[in-house]
């Protein structure tokens, strides 16, 4: 980003600053500091963290592997400032900036969620190509509960009655919640998150959201934000949003798709497309290679019991 950070802080009265990074499971872990103390890092040796929080399950336990190092080993989390965004629910004027992690030799932690994409998309720039990506994802909102033991519930909507029948792409079913998604707009245009439509799914108080197609690494960024504006904007409405697979034995699962587009990088060709706009070879290379792969990849994209 190229401001004037410092700057940027002044004039939006800044107080704080979330430093964010994204473990193995999607879920922000970091810190949050005084902008002064954030600051302060930037001209020092950067914020710490313990390596090992990266590869924390979705329940906060630590996996065994040989690539986690042991406890007590820090990493270096350096600020993306492109990333850096207000935080719109919060009353006092708070930032939020995705960082990267690194060694103290300055490498990357190359298991990092964001380094594992980075590294992919320059495989894709040798090779004289670029990945066009746009994520759909899916949710269920479900009632407040002190009891993280019970069964989730439906919330009753402004009707005050909770959906019973599948309403997929029913318009006055999302109505029911309009005041929770128009602040998700709010937030999300405050943000510069690029969502496109928003619809109701076949499940009771399922919905999924479309994002605008765009680059890898921005959408990636931009999920991952959105997941926690929606969890935070639910809270505000007294309702819960969850993104599990499969929340509700009887309704249907959620899942996140992702549309890929492949173009060569000089001349924005698609190359999944022949001139005559018959699938190309390297569009059927790329199914190939997905058949082959994605079996593997699962361990890592849908790693718990409930995928």
């Amino acid at each position: 980003m190229s401001f004037d950070i410092q700057k940027w802080f002044t004039e939006q009265k800044i107080t704080e600053v979330e430093c964010l990074v994204s473990d193995i499971s999607g879920i922000p872990r970091g810190k949050i500091l005084p902008v002064q103390k954030f600051v302060s890092a930037l001209d020092g040796d950067g914020l710490r963290l313990p390596e090992y929080v990266l590869g924390q399950s979705v329940m906060g336990d630590y996996h065994d592997s040989d690539i986690l190092h042991e406890i007590g080993r820090d990493v270096r989390l350096v600020p993306d400032l492109s990333t850096c965004r207000l935080v719109p629910w919060y009353k006092e004027p708070t930032a939020q900036i995705i960082h990267d992690a690194v060694h103290q030799d300055g490498s990357e932690v190359t298991f990092a969620s964001r380094a594992v994409l980075k590294h992919v998309l320059s495989l894709f720039q040798n090779a004289g190509l670029e990945p066009v990506i746009a994520p759909e994802l899916e949710f269920f909102l479900v009632e407040q509960s002190h009891d993280a033991n019970a069964p989730l519930v439906s919330p009753k909507g402004r009707s005050g009655r909770a959906e019973t029948a599948k309403q997929a792409y029913g318009i006055d079913a999302v109505n029911e919640f309009d005041p929770l998604f128009e602040d998700i707009y709010d937030h999300c245009e405050a943000q510069k998150i690029d969502v496109d439509t928003l619809s109701h799914e076949a499940g009771a108080a399922q919905m999924e959201i479309n994002f605008n197609h765009g680059h890898a690494l921005e959408l990636a960024d931009q999920a991952f934000l959105f997941k926690r504006t929606l969890w935070q904007t639910a809270l505000d409405h007294g309702l819960h949003a969850t993104f599990m697979a499969k929340p509700m034995q009887y309704q249907p699962g959620s899942s996140m798709h992702v549309h890929v587009s492949l173009r060569d990088s000089e001349t924005k060709r698609n190359v999944f497309s022949a001139a005559d706009g018959s699938p190309s070879d390297i569009f059927y290379y790329a199914l190939a290679g997905m058949q082959h792969y994605l079996g593997g990849a699962m361990a890592l994209m849908a790693p718990y019991v409930n995928s």
